[in-house]
């Protein structure tokens, strides 16, 4: 598995596997706003990639938080899930980013307890809550992790 800068086509690729996942579904987040969300210049999109194609990618924005880099997004096709693939992406973004940053950071909606539980299996802590940030009953909690200290 190789993991690298999205190719043209897997930029909709990322945006359909965006939009028919949670927790996009929950959160409203459309086709066409998945769309724009994977195209935007101002983020980086990684894609993990094997002899059968994509498989789960990761989207970045450099300077999300603070000026600090900011996972914007990570998915993992349904047919892969279970694999590490996951596990992977967050490694190879917390590599790329660890010479030039301190922190990373992401949200995780507060409903999605299995996504919380991977973030902090890798080491990251909640820092802050945003009730009723996207959708009303749900908050989004801010997570952060030690690049280098």
């Amino acid at each position: 598995m190789r993991i690298g800068p999205a190719r043209k086509t897997e930029r909709e690729w990322a945006a359909r596997l965006m939009a028919g996942s949670q927790p996009w579904i929950r959160l409203g987040r459309r086709l066409a706003a998945c769309r724009r969300v994977c195209r935007r210049g101002a983020q980086e999109l990684f894609v993990a990639r094997d002899r059968a194609g994509p498989c789960g990618f990761v989207l970045v924005h450099p300077r999300g938080v603070a000026g600090s880099p900011y996972v914007a997004s990570i998915a993992v096709a349904a047919s892969r899930r279970g694999e590490g693939i996951g596990r992977r992406l967050l490694g190879f973004v917390e590599r790329r980013y660890r010479r030039s940053a301190r922190h990373l950071f992401l949200c995780v909606s507060s409903f999605n307890a299995g996504a919380r539980r991977f973030y902090e299996r890798a080491g990251y802590e909640a820092v802050g809550e945003f009730p009723d940030y996207v959708v009303d009953g749900a908050s989004e909690v801010l997570m952060h992790k030690w690049l280098r200290r």
